[in-house]
Parts: C-alpha cells; sequence; structure tokens
C-alpha cells in the first residue's frame, strides 16, 4: 500500500473530523498546514476557514485558523 501524501491526509482528517487546524495537522505529520489548504484549493476543493480564539494556560487570548470542506452544513456549523 502507496503512503497517502499530506493532501490526502489533511482532506481525510476534516471528512473524519469536521475541521483540522494546525495543531492537529502537527499531530498527523504536517508543519506547513496553510501550504496544503492553498494547494488543496487550488485543486478545486471549497475549503472554508474561521478564526477561534481560546484563553492559553497563561491567560493570553490565542488566535488559530479552523479549516474545513464547505458545503451548507459546515458552513453554519462552524461560521
Amino acid at each position: 500500500m502507496q503512503a497517502m501524501t499530506q493532501n490526502e491526509i489533511v482532506l481525510k482528517f476534516m471528512r473524519e473530523n469536521g475541521y483540522i487546524t494546525s495543531m492537529q495537522a502537527f499531530g498527523e505529520g504536517i508543519t506547513r498546514l496553510a501550504s496544503r489548504i492553498h494547494d488543496l484549493r487550488k485543486q478545486g476543493y471549497n475549503i472554508h476557514s474561521v478564526t477561534s480564539t481560546v484563553r492559553s494556560r497563561y491567560g493570553r487570548n490565542v488566535r488559530f485558523e479552523k479549516y474545513f470542506l464547505a458545503d451548507e452544513e459546515t458552513i453554519d456549523k462552524y461560521e
């Protein structure tokens, strides 16, 4: 069996989990998620993103992107 490409891993993760963040991608061995998202968009995938903010363990606000495959159901869910 041939190993999956990073783009295939990102697509699979979004399909199975709804969205992907850079920390989740890092756990899959992908360190440049924005580049993979750019590649997938160039291939014609309709990928949207939303900015999320959480408080870090040090009390600072931290912002990050959640990327998801866009269809009517997911757009309503994440935006």
